[in-house]
């Protein structure tokens, strides 16, 4: 009621919201609700400084210049809560147990279906042994670039092969190349360096750096553009002088014409803002946090770095042949360092980088050169899949779980992204919240209810990611004004209807929450703890071993003489603990349901273990 006196009374109203879709969104909807008839105004800035808010005010545009941004918010918001409560509610209605939730969302859905997928194949993944060829020729490790060896045997007489024949050169060759400036930091890129170097999670970080903002040390943080402006160009000299205490690497910029690369500066791939860069108003040591003066180091030095020349860099290649087996060696010296002088002090960043950018030195060969060398076997074993970190899942959401290295490409797929960087983070908070997914050091995991979610819902056009960058695809079109946001909301309701549909004519299955539900049974009133103790119960085949309990499934100590093993997932029913130790002392269960893939389409029965060892499945 304040607002709408003040709005009635006053001539015309200047919109000071946040700089952003986000912001656009809440200051028409408070306006709409104060029943607003007076012209509006906008005020559009990128950084809180007296100077930015003067020039802001100077270039003040019509509010109806920004309608398309508005649609575009409000066309999500919409969509997200249609989908979003007529999902949860259906899914929670057919799937759910007692009071448990399953929230169901077009961002987070697919970016706990990507967590998943990474887990079920570290899961499915069996180590494999291999062994390589390698040789040392005048102190050099040259590879055998011939397929690995599956056997031991294989190499063993590759080895004596290689003993009977001199090393040859082939061919010499060194090129000069050049490594590329880092970009301007975008709000993704800042979260995950910062999580790769200081390990905070990128809700932590967007806190911190909306901080800077707000202390006006940093520009506006939630952009997902890492570029600026060609007028910027001007102040860029001014911003360097202000930090004095990086003056030992800004005076070598300052001393020449500063560049003016494209890959800095382009008008084409700078909308509303501009990357994240500091401002002329640097901080003093007290007025920070420990963490903010890190987020702070992070954004001055990058932005110092794209202003010194590229790195130079000699790249060898040595090829040669033991006999009829190909072998080479690479080598990489860095010739001028470029910008990576501005890192140089950093240890961390460099111990990380050292095995990439100190490769071996090579002396030089001469092409039909040959000698004895020294034959050997490296034997290694095949990883698995990497875990997600908040790092590298950031940065699939980012390109739609494509996995991008090349920064010019990641530009390009991101209109394609899963949700936007200003929401990214609270997504992946969200999903902690519901507990379905669970950090352990760096890494995150599905939790064995979000695993559960994600195979209950069929529809891939929940799960999707690239789905779901189309959608956000559309979105930023409605923002351009391309795209028709009434049509976006009419293909949602369709989608929604179907979806309703769809799901209310599925199996019923209900969904494992016995952690949870544990846990929070135990915080209400403590119990006398009756966790089943696996290394304790002695494995019914072999009758000598304890039994295990693994990530997929509990099994014999002795697994690779004995051979028995139940997975906590039987004919699509993930068993809880009370089952499965009644499978392995009683040999049966009780009547179950819930199954959903047995090759004879049974959904219920009970569950006996059978000559072999293994479950089967008995309709009664």
């Amino acid at each position: 009621s304040i607002i709408e006196q003040l709005v009635n009374d006053c001539e015309e109203v200047i919109n000071c919201g946040d700089a952003g879709q986000e912001g656009e969104l809440i200051q028409r909807w408070v306006l709409q609700k104060a029943r607003c008839r007076k012209p509006v105004y906008r005020l559009w800035i990128s950084s809180l400084t007296e100077q930015a808010i003067r020039e802001g005010f100077k270039k003040l545009k019509p509010a109806e210049q920004y309608d398309n941004l508005y649609q575009a918010g409000n066309a999500r918001a919409v969509g997200d809560w249609l989908l979003g409560i007529n999902a949860t509610r259906l899914f929670t209605r057919k799937f759910g147990s007692q009071k448990m939730v399953l929230s169901v969302g077009r961002v987070q859905t697919p970016t706990l279906a990507m967590l998943v997928k990474r887990q079920k194949e570290i899961d499915a993944f069996t180590a494999e042994e291999y062994w390589e060829l390698k040789t040392k020729y005048r102190e050099v490790l040259f590879n055998a670039t011939i397929d690995r060896l599956k056997s031991q045997e294989k190499a063993e007489k590759g080895l004596e092969y290689l003993k009977q024949h001199p090393f040859e050169i082939v061919s010499f060759d060194i090129k000069e190349g050049r490594e590329k400036n880092p970009r301007l930091f975008d709000l993704t890129a800042l979260q995950v360096e910062a999580n790769r170097k200081y390990g905070f999670s990128a809700d932590n970080t967007l806190k911190y750096i909306q901080s800077l903002y707000e202390k006006k040390h940093t520009t506006y943080p939630r952009v997902d553009t890492t570029y600026l402006s060609e007028s910027l160009y001007d102040q860029v000299g001014d911003i360097l002088r202000s930090l004095t205490m990086y003056a030992d690497l800004t005076a070598p910029v300052l001393a020449m014409p500063i560049p003016k690369s494209k890959s800095v500066f382009d008008d084409t791939k700078v909308t509303d803002h501009h990357a994240i860069i500091p401002t002329e108003i640097t901080p003093s040591s007290a007025g920070l946090s420990r963490e903010e003066k890190l987020v702070y180091d992070l954004v001055a030095r990058r932005f110092i770095a794209v202003f010194y020349p590229e790195c130079k860099i000699s790249n060898t290649l040595v090829e040669g042949k033991v006999g009829t087996i190909p072998f080479k060696a690479t080598g990489k010296q860095i010739l001028e360092p470029g910008w990576r002088e501005v890192y140089a002090r950093d240890k961390k960043d460099e111990s990380d980088k050292k095995e990439k950018d100190e490769e071996q030195l090579i002396p030089e060969f001469t092409a039909g050169e040959q000698g004895p060398h020294e034959p050997l076997i490296h034997q290694g074993k095949t990883s698995p899949p990497k875990p997600y970190t908040e790092a590298t899942l950031l940065r699939a959401m980012e390109t739609a779980g494509k996995q991008v290295e090349d920064e010019e490409l990641r530009e390009l797929l991101k209109n394609n992204g899963i949700g936007r960087p200003s929401t990214r983070a609270n997504i992946i908070e969200m999903l902690f919240r519901r507990k379905y997914i669970e950090r352990k050091k760096k890494n995150l995991f599905a939790t064995a209810t979000g695993v559960d979610l994600i195979d209950t819902i069929e529809d891939e056009v929940l799960k999707s990611p690239e789905l779901t960058g189309e959608w956000e695809l559309k979105l930023r079109m409605i923002e351009r004004g391309e795209y028709e946001a009434a049509r976006f909301k009419e293909e949602l309701i369709e989608l929604v209807t179907n979806l309703t549909r769809k799901v209310i004519n599925e199996k019923p299955k209900v969904i494992a929450v016995e952690e949870v539900q544990s846990k929070e049974k135990k915080a209400a009133a403590p119990k006398k703890s009756t966790a089943i103790v696996w290394e304790e119960t002695v494995c019914p085949k072999c009758a000598v071993q304890k039994l295990r309990k693994g990530k997929t499934a509990v099994g014999c100590a002795d697994y690779q003489q004995c051979g028995f093993k139940i997975p906590f997932e039987v004919f699509g029913k993930k068993l809880s603990e009370k089952q499965l130790l009644d499978l392995v002392q009683k040999k049966k269960t009780s009547k179950l349901k819930g199954f959903t893939s047995h090759p004879e389409a049974l959904t219920e029965g009970v569950l006996t273990l059978n000559e072999n060892w293994q479950p089967e499945l008995a309709a009664k």
